[in-house]
Formats: structure tokens, sequence, C-alpha cells
């Protein structure tokens, strides 16, 4: 199998997929707008459908993400770019995207953006939130937990 070959099957894969995860959060997104809907029960009630609620939306989380990954995989396979290390530029050997077929750098240079190597792009700090005087005062002892 030539290497054009194998990456018109990896796009058939990722037409797939693609597909798939556009339905699954399609259909993740409506049921957790159904699930809104019935507010019936008691407390407990409510504290379970707001833990499926959170794990849903985590999951939604990942399958969008993943979905950007294919579709940013597929626009570089119509521009003819796709298979081609983001960084180096070296060919992505073909073992590599069959792993994981939307791939943007070769097994070197992930490497070095995992180490922290000089490649890495800096990270999203744009979660982190400063603590106040007030909120070091907490102790853990002021908390209460349910261990289990």
């Amino acid at each position: 199998m030539t290497r054009n070959e194998a990456i018109s099957s990896l796009r058939k894969v990722l037409l797939k997929r693609r597909d798939a995860l556009r339905n699954a959060l399609a259909g993740d997104l409506s049921l957790l707008n159904d699930l809104r809907g019935e507010t019936h029960g008691d407390v407990i009630d409510y504290a379970l459908d707001a833990a499926q609620d959170e794990i849903s939306s985590q999951l939604a989380e990942v399958e969008s993400r993943e979905l950007a990954h294919i579709e940013n995989a597929l626009v570089s396979m119509r521009e003819g770019t796709y298979g081609n290390c983001g960084h180096c530029g070296e060919s992505i050997p073909l073992a590599r995207l069959q792993a994981l077929p939307y791939a943007t750098l070769c097994i070197r240079c992930q490497r070095e953006s995992e180490k922290g190597g000089p490649k890495r792009s800096p990270g999203d700090w744009s979660r982190v939130v400063d603590m106040t005087t007030i909120d070091a005062d907490v102790m853990l002892s002021d908390i209460e937990l349910d261990v289990r």
C-alpha cells in the first residue's frame, strides 16, 4: 500500500469518526436539554442529575476537542499538508498516523513538546485564579468531606 492509498484510507476513517462525533455531540446536548426540562424529585435526585450533567458535559468537551482535531486533519488533507510534522516538516510515519490519524507532530517533536523542551508552546493560563487572603484562610478541616 502506498502512502497516498494509506492517507486515502485514513481520510475515510476520519470522516466516519467525524460523523459519529457530530451525532454523539448533537445527542448529548439534546439529552441534556431534555433532562433539564424534567425537574421532578428530591434533593438527591437533583444532586444525581447535576453529577450526570457534569459527566456528560466533560465527555462532550473531550469529544468536541477530538472533533476539532479531526476537522483540522481533514483541512490539511485538502491543502496537501497532511502527514507532515507541524514543527520540523518531516513526514509523520504511517504507523503513527494509523494509531492517531489527526497527529500533527512526528514522535520526536511530540516527545520534545511533552518534555517541555524549547519547542513547547506556552500553556493556557486563562483559568488560573489568584487566591486572595480571604480564600487562603480556609482550612481543610473547615470542609465537610463524605469519604466512604
